[in-house]
């Protein structure tokens, strides 16, 4: 166990600046671009939906389970008062949580907390499988986690640094597109029982002020990362 901690607990060398770059840049095109975005989108899904099951945990809702769609979407299941802070800081995480796991991530990262990083995420991805309700988010978290493992046991430091870094990008970058995605849905009409809409008749505010925050915390949330991991 001592050895165990001593692994989690080892700090990594700061990476190169070129490879703080280049990790950036691989995940903007994950996320800027119709066909990778496609393929990674389930990972942000991931993150969502594992925001709003810590936050009913965390507001003493009961958490029924979560479900995850081939579509890349998903809903979290929880049972308690219709309203009430419980229910609309609840509907707030979905969409803050990518940005605000990434900007944690960063944070690690920028301590060199690699290993502790990769362990957490495991640890976390392990917590919503036992939480899944359907059998593809069963698979796609058995998947998901396997990789994870694999990263843990086979590949070297250089590799996993590496990894963990184009997946804070990624949570960070990745967390501004839904957000965009959704206004444009509010738009034409099409998304009306939405996190935002959801949010407005819990509430005085308008879906559009929480558009807003959700887009404000979320470059928050890369501008602070950049900062942390800035290579110079």
């Amino acid at each position: 166990m001592d050895k165990f901690w001593a692994h989690l607990i080892e700090v990594q060398p700061d990476p190169d600046p070129w490879v703080v770059g280049v990790s950036a840049l691989a995940a903007l095109v994950l996320v800027g671009f119709r066909l990778p975005w496609q393929v990674s989108r389930g990972l942000i899904t991931i993150a969502h939906e594992g925001g709003h099951a810590l936050m009913a945990l965390a507001t003493r809702r009961k958490l029924e389970g979560i479900r995850l769609h081939s579509d890349t979407s998903g809903v979290t299941l929880t049972r308690g008062r219709p309203t009430g802070p419980g229910m609309v800081l609840t509907a707030l995480a979905g969409y803050l949580a990518p940005s605000l796991l990434g900007l944690a991530a960063a944070w690690l990262t920028e301590q060199g907390r690699i290993t502790l990083l990769i362990w957490v995420v495991l640890l976390f991805l392990v917590c919503m499988l036992l939480l899944i309700r359907n059998l593809y988010g069963a698979l796609i978290l058995l998947a998901t986690g396997g990789a994870v493992f694999a990263l843990i046991m086979y590949a070297p430091a250089e590799v996993q640094q590496v990894v963990a870094l184009v997946a804070v990008w990624f949570l960070l970058f990745g967390g501004i597109r839904p957000i965009i995605e959704l206004q444009r849905k509010r738009h034409r009409r099409q998304a009306r029982d939405s996190d935002a809409d959801q949010l407005a008749r819990l509430t005085i505010l308008p879906g559009g002020f929480y558009v807003f925050f959700f887009l404000l915390v979320s470059l928050a949330s890369v501008a602070f990362a950049a900062y942390f991991m800035n290579p110079l």
